[in-house]
């Protein structure tokens, strides 16, 4: 249990990661990085999270594959979370009754798990190629950002 919640702390420090650095050229390029959706999301968070670990050039192109990895092998898993998502409107909009609902919610339950395996598994291998000086670093930044005030509606945890 101890290593899992490592590996998903990983996992929250690389989303963290995001919101605790700014740049100042931000207004100049929102523009065209908006359009280029998640995937460029994602390319300037794995920049971020390099530059702040040091990653070389080899480290880099792991961590691409890595990611790209999971995200593929998550592309299938998040088309069954949609597919039920609607499932789920559809069986409350047509009252089918406990049984479907729980049925179909037990479903999407499990579809969410899987996810959340297939991105801590992608989180483990990233963090097993860090050196034992980045790995402090991780583990150091990700404490600093658990300790970051929410806001009223969130809740640490």
């Amino acid at each position: 249990m101890k290593q899992f919640m490592k590996y998903t702390a990983v996992a929250a420090l690389a989303t963290g990661m995001v919101f605790a650095q700014t740049s100042g050229s931000n207004e100049q390029t929102l523009a065209p990085k908006a359009q280029q959706g998640r995937r460029g999301f994602m390319r300037r968070h794995l920049e971020r999270i390099a530059q702040a670990l040091n990653l070389t050039d080899s480290q880099k192109q792991q961590a691409r594959a890595i990611f790209r990895q999971a995200r593929e092998s998550a592309r299938p898993v998040r088309q069954e979370l949609k597919q039920n998502r609607e499932a789920l409107t559809a069986a409350a909009k047509v009252n089918k009754g406990e049984a479907e609902i729980q049925k179909l919610s037990a479903e999407q339950g499990r579809l969410c798990g899987h996810l959340v395996e297939i991105r801590t598994e992608g989180s483990a291998r990233f963090y097993q190629m860090l050196t034992p000086e980045q790995k402090a670093k991780a583990d150091q930044m990700h404490t600093q950002f658990r300790q970051r005030p929410r806001s009223a509606g969130q809740q640490n945890g």
